[in-house]
């Protein structure tokens, strides 16, 4: 198929002048609103999907937190109570 035998059947009102495009021009903005972790070759290995990573790594969190109350002295809050939930929001 020639390129010349295609029909221009983009309408007007979308036609672009790509002369006037500004490379990158949200690059920084998007950069500044991105948060990408890039994973060593040997921890991705040990997940098989993005899911699986944030679950592990809610239940390090989680763990963490039950633990600071053994040395902070505190008692830890049920999971159910009005406290910890307001605390996880």
């Amino acid at each position: 198929m020639n390129p010349e035998d295609l029909e221009d059947d983009l309408r007007p009102e979308y036609d672009f002048d790509f002369s006037k495009a500004v490379r990158g021009k949200y690059y920084k903005q998007y950069i500044e609103s991105s948060n990408v972790v890039v994973l060593e070759p040997d921890v991705a290995a040990a997940f098989q999907n993005a899911d699986a990573v944030n679950q592990a790594l809610r239940a390090m969190l989680k763990f963490a937190e039950q633990t600071s109350s053994l040395t902070s002295g505190k008692m830890p809050l049920a999971p159910s109570s009005p406290e910890a939930q307001r605390k996880r929001a």
